[in-house]
């Protein structure tokens, strides 16, 4: 058996796939989709039959149908948006689409046809303030988050929907998924200190957790959720770096093992994975190492299975495999490919086949 991997390339307009070996985590060459308007963010629908990518130089947000068998890719439909995407979810039902635009600095939400296809208006766009840069439902999906970061490249900063002048912060909602329809949550505003910049967030799949990577902080911040409320409390900031380090903190992606028993985040600059173990009873973390990868690692992923993490180097253009050490969560580097320009995302899934 071997898995699907998805990785987009904004600078030469396509997706590239890999099939990868769930046992040893090599990776072989299995074709690429033309897409134009610089394909960024990537997500998959619950059932792992649709992928949605979102064209950043376009902005055109397109879905594709994902053949079972051979994980070809058949566009199913294109809707176009307000600005560039640079985050893409799916709701928990797979009815709807959630997108940021760090730059235009919104949020949204697309419905989803029966068919898995995007084309109909949004049911939500909502201006927030530019730094907008992830958007997800917690896993009652009834419930929604968007962190922003003040004072990054996105510009001159936009009035967010309670009139405040924009500031990092992560923003609340109440998610209706009869009509795709965002509320603002009480409070509406996580309040963050100067220069932290929360990103990416993934939450614990067995406790009321969420993780977040702090750009501007090089930190993660352990947020625990009251799920009655869908409200946010932080309970633990820890360090991506090294002590002593005092060079350039640029946190990127994040990512959980599916177990919630590890913590990864991407360090640009210190370029390295960060590595974290999870407690099993309070879910608070403790830094375990740092592992060096290609310049400016923006998107990894972690396989299904846990056992496999793979890095991209925005700069060099490979991609590295490594494996998970189960018990200690440390990284063994295995293969580098070649995949091309501008690497902005890395999908992976198992199919029927």
């Amino acid at each position: 058996m071997a898995y699907q991997m998805y990785v987009s390339l904004q600078g030469d307009n396509r997706i590239v796939r890999f099939l990868m070996n769930p046992e040893t985590g090599s990776l072989e060459p299995n074709g690429a989709v033309e897409i134009s308007g610089g394909p960024g963010p990537l997500t998959f629908d619950p059932d792992r039959t649709a992928l949605y990518a979102g064209r950043r130089d376009a902005f055109i947000l397109s879905s594709y149908a994902i053949d079972q068998k051979t994980g070809d890719l058949t566009p199913t439909g294109d809707v176009e948006l307000g600005g560039e995407p640079c985050y893409l979810s799916t709701d928990y039902t797979g009815r709807y689409v959630l997108s940021a635009y760090y730059q235009a600095g919104y949020c949204a939400v697309h419905p989803i046809d029966a068919n898995g296809a995007v084309g109909a208006a949004a049911t939500e766009w909502l201006e927030t303030g530019s730094g907008a840069h992830c958007f997800m439902t917690d896993p009652s999906n009834r419930y929604a988050f968007l962190p922003h970061i003040a004072n990054g490249s996105g510009g001159i900063a936009r009035l967010p929907v309670d009139r405040q002048e924009a500031v990092n912060a992560i923003y609340q909602y109440r998610f209706d998924v009869a009509t795709g329809r965002l509320t603002a949550n009480d409070p509406l505003v996580v309040p963050q200190g100067e220069e932290v910049g929360p990103r990416h967030y993934r939450f614990h799949p067995r406790m009321d957790l969420m993780y977040m990577s702090n750009e501007q902080d090089g930190s993660v911040t352990v947020y625990a959720m009251d799920s009655s409320y869908g409200t946010l409390t932080p309970v633990q900031t820890i360090s991506t770096l090294p002590e002593g380090y005092a060079e350039r903190k640029l946190c990127s992606q994040i990512q959980i093992h599916p177990e919630g028993t590890q913590l990864y985040v991407g360090n640009r600059g210190h370029n390295t994975i960060a590595s974290f173990a999870i407690d099993r009873t309070t879910g608070m973390l403790t830094a375990t190492g740092w592992t060096d990868v290609d310049p400016v690692p923006r998107a990894f992923s972690l396989d299904p299975t846990g056992n496999f993490l793979y890095v991209t180097g925005l700069d060099t253009g490979n991609i590295i495999g490594f494996r998970v050490d189960r018990q200690s969560g440390g990284l063994t580097r295995l293969e580098t490919h070649a995949v091309g320009s501008l690497p902005m995302w890395v999908l992976i899934t198992d199919l029927p086949g």
